[in-house]
């Protein structure tokens, strides 16, 4: 049963960190060009949280000339990271959209903040209509964020008729985003850089319910760690090390980040064991005969084809990516 992956395929799994800049600082697109980091496989230039209203207009103003610097100075087949922007609202996006104009080529595509019923058809509507005579697809990651999500009294429905509006447009759905500053927010809470989102229970639970909704059809990407610093060895990166262990092992794959700092230490975490890339492709590869389990590589553990060919994809696409690393 080899399996090939396509590009599409591989696409959800090239995040990694996800780096948040404010749009209305124009000397980012310099450092893109120039490659300042080299571990960037994706960044946001955002218009929402991150701007106060009244400097709206002059942060959308300045992502025009962010993203008209890079389409002209980006060399024939360099590989840039994949751009994003975080817009407000539907119709903030659509606005966004005319005012890019030839611009918009250099885009990935968008991140739809406090995404619900409350706005989840329009945005269907608005990516179908954006797509439509493009050769290169335009992308949306929605981010469950909300009340409507975060209240136990609602959750389990809204998740599901929420997951329904996006698989009518499952190919223009790079990956399923989560707010966990935002959900903390609801209740007032905040974690320390000792501690991990899975110690706020409330925040934990909402987590859970997310992925049991998504993670089976798509990539969800785990919250944000809201620490940094200069030195990868200080509490800040032990703390994003913890969380980013608790995010694989359960289900989340790569993290938004807010500071280049935080970057190296994401990308790293990416890479997969060699045991465990061992096994994927053992599984990939199976022979079809009588027998559905076989002894892994180092005879550690157990192979089954039919309860782990979901897991080895992942691991072989994350490894292919990221690469490997013995332990």
């Amino acid at each position: 049963m080899t399996q090939n992956f396509s590009e599409s395929d591989f696409l959800p799994y090239k995040l990694s960190g996800l780096l948040y800049a404010p749009a209305i600082n124009i000397s980012v697109a310099e450092k893109i060009i120039n490659n300042k980091f080299p571990q960037l496989t994706s960044m946001a230039f955002c218009l929402e949280d991150s701007i106060m209203d009244d400097a709206l207009h002059d942060a959308e103003k300045a992502l025009v000339k962010t993203l008209e610097f890079i389409r002209r100075n980006t060399s024939q087949g360099q590989e840039l990271p994949l751009l994003f922007v975080r817009i407000r609202t539907p119709q903030h996006m659509e606005y966004i959209h005319n005012l890019l104009g030839e611009n918009e080529e250099v885009l990935t595509g968008y991140i739809l903040p406090k995404f619900d019923l409350s706005n989840a058809k329009k945005y269907r509507q608005l990516i179908v209509k954006f797509n439509q005579n493009r050769e290169k697809p335009l992308y949306i990651m929605p981010i469950l964020e909300s009340q409507m999500i975060a209240y136990k009294s609602t959750r389990l429905n809204i998740l599901l008729a929420v997951k329904e509006i996006i698989n009518e447009i499952k190919d223009y759905v790079l990956n399923i985003r989560v707010g966990g500053n935002d959900f903390s927010n609801i209740y007032g809470l905040r974690r320390s850089v000792n501690q991990t989102i899975y110690d706020i229970g409330v925040i934990r639970d909402i987590l859970v319910d997310i992925l049991n909704v998504f993670a089976s059809d798509y990539v969800v990407s785990g919250a944000v760690w809201e620490y940094f610093g200069s030195n990868p060895n200080d509490e800040w990166a032990e703390g994003l090390r913890r969380e980013l262990a608790l995010d694989r092992l359960n289900g989340f794959v790569g993290k938004t980040a807010v500071h280049p700092s935080q970057i190296p230490v994401i990308y790293e975490s990416m890479k997969v064991s060699e045991s465990d890339y061992n096994d994927a492709v053992q599984i990939l590869n199976w022979q079809p005969d009588s027998l559905g389990v076989s002894k892994s590589n180092d005879g550690s553990r157990m192979n089954e084809v039919k309860c782990h060919s979901k897991w080895a994809r992942r691991i072989k696409i994350m490894g292919d990516i990221y690469g490997i690393r013995e332990q």
